[in-house]
């Protein structure tokens, strides 16, 4: 009875030895995701930085930490169109999961370089027209975003200029036809 006991022994030790690796998967770290970032101003300006920290803790709110389960890859072309193209090639070298841009010279250079990996932009005055999306309702293609504001409220703004100064019988409407075409932008 004391050999079956010493078996007994010795097995439990192995059975207990053979969930080990379920063990050591559940404790794996999750996947690091990456994300790029192509901003439009320079690396220093103040209202920049603000807007970057900003987004930052707004993933640090959803769970998404620097360094412990995302990484972000900043690239800050100060408004030139070379900047602009050099960042995006080299942030696609970089592999991201996603990359954010910001203004509409920030996405173009990217749909260049890619159709496929997702971009999401922001401060983009007109997507459609600037051909960065099919329509607001159904973007198609690899970019989604925010709009900076929907050229359909401009008659909004003149019933609206209409009502607080009705004697007001003319009005000029100033359009930089560039912006959307995505030669300019800020």
């Amino acid at each position: 009875m004391t050999a079956r006991m010493k078996r007994r022994e010795f097995i439990m030790p192995l059975g207990g030895a053979a969930a080990w690796p379920l063990a050591a998967r559940a404790q794996q770290r999750e996947r690091m995701r990456h994300i790029g970032v192509l901003m439009n101003l320079v690396a220093d300006d103040p209202a920049g930085q603000v807007r970057l920290a900003a987004w930052v803790q707004g993933l640090q709110q959803l769970g998404w930490a620097e360094g412990r389960n995302v990484r972000i890859d900043a690239r800050w072309a100060a408004g030139d169109p070379e900047h602009f193209r050099k960042y995006a090639a080299e942030l696609m070298a970089l592999g991201p999961d996603v990359i954010l841009a910001a203004t509409t010279p920030a996405v173009t250079p990217l749909q260049q370089v890619t159709r496929t990996l997702p971009i999401v932009f922001v401060s983009v005055i007109d997507p459609v027209g600037s051909g960065l999306v099919a329509s607001l309702a159904r973007p198609g293609g690899n970019a989604t975003g925010f709009v900076t504001f929907e050229y359909a409220l401009a008659a909004k703004w003149l019933e609206l200029l209409k009502e607080i100064a009705p004697r007001v019988t003319r009005a000029a409407v100033l359009r930089d036809p560039t912006i959307a075409s995505g030669d300019r932008g800020a």
